[in-house]
């Protein structure tokens, strides 16, 4: 999910761009994941612009937009967005609440299916995952390549729903490649031809940078990633800090060394969020907190899970990071709970005016057994004592 929005596609690169020799890292991100399941549910929709909102009452002006088809996007509907922005900007969309179950339930058949390729699935959310599968090609006899493909196959016969697949050598490229992809797509960036493929790229194709940074980078005269890769090390240092720089330095010559970690025992459950540009405005925070946890309770209920511990994490631009949790009493699935413990948090982390790169919602000291936890958009209920904080936070922005 991410930046991918950001970066140029080019027609001639969906297809692949060489040999995925030395390529066993897959990153496979669905297309307009909870959209796509409801145009799925109700074939009438299809070619349509659609839009998951939550909310009291999504059909309304109150709310959050969750998720948009490409047709939606195409008018400028995004994710995080108030749902009467997106109105304004698409009166023709069809405007449906999300149904987090039926979401969880393609999740689980989709993460099973990489789990017949290779026992190194790493799950990011209930709609993407990287896979490891240097160890699966013998076995099935196929290239990384051949692999993604099949699995894009295998999704959309077995679920109706299609999803994008970035094969290389490193995660990073991995990623970039899905989304590059985009929708339905499979891109293999060869080994040998990483830094070719990356250097022509925006700035905004590095994991992290925002537009704080990338205002400083274009004044030490940088335009693309090749300009990244070749300014001295000291220099970065002096304009963006020690960290940000040696993240920035090795992403922009290539370098990524991270493995795939498959989540064995369940011992959390997250979601984080790097703006497109550093974000000052508190409503525009509170929505995104309101995104994560939306995904991060869906995932818990999709695997009958609840957690007692409730963190988040905040990146600010000169890549400092600071993480705050909370443990309750209970353990929870509720996002109405969730939502005040993390907005609590932030207030009370967060100095006014301080620009915020990357958002992040981590549960914690997982139990399985869901007893039925609050879902923020379900009709009824006591989450209607929940919504008016987070619409009067959607109304301000």
């Amino acid at each position: 999910m991410g930046r991918s929005a950001d970066l140029p596609r080019a027609g001639s690169m969906r297809a692949g761009c060489g040999t995925d020799r030395g390529c066993h890292l897959l990153h496979v991100d669905m297309d307009a994941f909870y959209a796509s399941v409801e145009v799925r549910e109700r074939p009438e929709l299809a070619g349509r612009p659609v839009v998951v909102a939550g909310g009291s009452n999504p059909a309304g002006d109150r709310g959050v937009v969750l998720s948009a088809t490409y047709q939606a996007r195409a008018f400028g509907v995004r994710s995080a967005m108030p749902v009467a922005h997106a109105r304004r900007l698409c009166p023709q969309a069809e405007f449906i609440p999300p149904h987090f179950p039926r979401y969880a339930e393609v999740s689980r058949g989709v993460m099973a299916l990489f789990r017949e390729v290779t026992p190194l699935v790493e799950p990011l959310s209930l709609d993407e995952a990287f896979l490891d599968v240097a160890g699966s090609l013998r076995r099935l006899g196929m290239s990384p390549a051949g692999i993604g493909e099949w699995i894009r196959g295998q999704v959309y016969d077995a679920h109706r729903v299609t999803c994008s697949v970035g094969v290389g050598s490193s995660k990073f490229i991995a990623k970039l490649a899905s989304g590059l992809s985009k929708p339905d797509g499979l891109l293999v960036v060869p080994a040998d031809g990483v830094l070719d493929f990356l250097h022509p790229l925006p700035l905004s194709a590095l994991w992290g940078v925002g537009e704080r940074t990338a205002q400083r980078l274009r004044r030490l005269g940088c335009a693309t990633v090749a300009d990244v890769a070749v300014i001295p090390l000291p220099t970065l240092r002096r304009a963006l800090g020690v960290a940000c720089a040696h993240h920035l330095h090795e992403l922009a010559n290539g370098r990524d060394e991270r493995r795939v970690v498959p989540d064995m025992a369940e011992k959390s459950v997250g979601a984080e969020e790097t703006f497109a540009h550093d974000v000052v405005d508190r409503a525009m925070l509170r929505r995104e907190l309101l995104r994560l946890v939306e995904r991060c309770t869906a995932a818990l209920r999709g695997r009958d899970l609840r957690g007692r511990r409730i963190g988040l994490k905040i990146r600010y631009p000169d890549f400092t990071t600071i993480t705050r949790s909370r443990t309750l009493a209970d353990p929870t699935d509720s996002a109405h709970e969730m939502f005040a413990v993390v907005t609590e948090l932030l207030e009370g982390n967060l100095p006014r005016g301080t620009a915020v790169r990357l958002l992040g919602v981590r549960v914690e000291l997982l139990v399985r057994g869901a007893v039925g936890g609050e879902q923020l958009t379900l009709d009824g209920g006591s989450s209607s004592a929940y919504w008016p904080d987070v619409e009067r936070a959607a109304d301000a922005a």
